[in-house]
């Protein structure tokens, strides 16, 4: 690609753990954001990848996000766990959920796991994906700073508020849906707008509630939600899981994610996590048959297939870096070639 670097995974991997050394941060937590950057990297969603560092490290400055946070888990019913992110970054909070909850699914065939005090969680794909990875189904939900209208209206209310599942696949890679309730993330908008390109004009309105191209009015305006009304009704859904559930701060209340302005955002994620061996003993060729039904018909494939292609990809070929954003990463403190 033209205007770019390309870096191998591990060349950016250990980028990403070098610039997080030299703001305090600890070793598993640079670690943790790392892996979750690069795979929203890999996977070919730039918006939640290595694009959010410089936003990351405004608000780590000014305490908008805690450097010190150390997540817990308690367990207020017997399938429930509720994990305080303490204001920290969401991606430990979500590594002890990992661990928690495929632990607790494996013992009650089931595990409700809210997370509160928390921020943003990137790419919800490489969330469940890593449940299917050990065998079990996961469901995510997760809301975001307001940025979408209720539908019929001008003023944003909810979140993009993002949707992911995965299962397991006998056979072959797991099925990962994961979708943002607006036309598309809104970190995709942020990343235009950084880059000074237009965007398409469906994918966003205007303050007046006109399609726009402009990424600057689309972030000062809201986002165009996927399936009309229909979106927007997912969305309601999300908030009440997400936020009400958990804890967690109203979309139309928190801080953006994008600047260091305001107080912590305190958004939450939520997620269900199920043993496959608690339903149907048919379960796996029942899935498997599905996933090949649905393949024999050409020219159609499994969701998430473009994804584990782009992902595959990337492990052989690196990922492409813009020379503006390495410029700008190699100005922070540790950060070396």
């Amino acid at each position: 690609m033209n205007g770019g670097r390309r870096l191998s995974l591990e060349e950016a991997r250990a980028l990403v753990c070098q610039i997080m050394a030299g703001q305090g941060l600890t070793d598993s937590v640079g670690a943790s954001l790392a892996n979750a950057l690069i795979a929203a990297e890999s996977e070919g969603q730039p918006g939640h990848g290595l694009s959010r560092i410089p936003a990351y490290l405004g608000q780590l400055k000014v305490g908008k996000v805690n450097p010190e946070a150390k997540p817990t888990v308690r367990q207020p019913m017997p399938a429930a766990q509720f994990i305080d992110a303490d204001g920290g970054f969401a991606f430990p909070a979500l590594d002890l959920a990992f661990e928690s909850g495929s632990e607790l699914a494996r013992k009650t065939g089931i595990a409700a796991i809210s997370v509160h005090h928390s921020h943003h969680c990137g790419s919800l794909g490489y969330q469940v994906e890593r449940f299917a990875s050990r065998g079990l189904l996961a469901i995510m939900v997760a809301n975001a700073p307001k940025a979408m209208a209720p539908w019929g209206g001008k003023q944003p209310i909810f979140g993009t508020n993002p949707i992911a599942f995965a299962t397991p696949v006998e056979g072959r890679s797991p099925i990962v849906i994961d979708l943002s309730l607006s036309r598309v993330a809104r970190g995709k908008v942020m990343l235009a707008a950084r880059e000074g390109r237009e965007i398409p004009d469906n994918w966003a309105l205007d303050v007046d509630g006109n399609p726009t191209t402009d990424p600057q009015a689309a972030l000062a305006g809201t986002m165009a939600p996927i399936g009309d009304a229909k979106g927007t009704a997912l969305a309601m859904m999300v908030e009440v899981l997400a936020a009400a559930l958990t804890g967690s701060t109203l979309s139309c209340k928190s801080s953006s994610f994008f600047d260091d302005k305001g107080p912590r955002p305190h958004v939450g994620q939520f997620l269900i996590v199920i043993d496959p061996r608690s339903g149907a003993d048919s379960f796996a060729v029942s899935v498997r048959e599905l996933a090949e039904t649905i393949l024999t018909e050409p020219g159609v494939r499994l969701p998430g297939m473009r994804r584990h292609l782009a992902i595959l990809d990337a492990e052989k070929n690196g990922i492409n870096v813009s020379e503006k954003l390495l410029e700008e990463l190699m100005q922070y403190p540790g950060a070396s070639e």
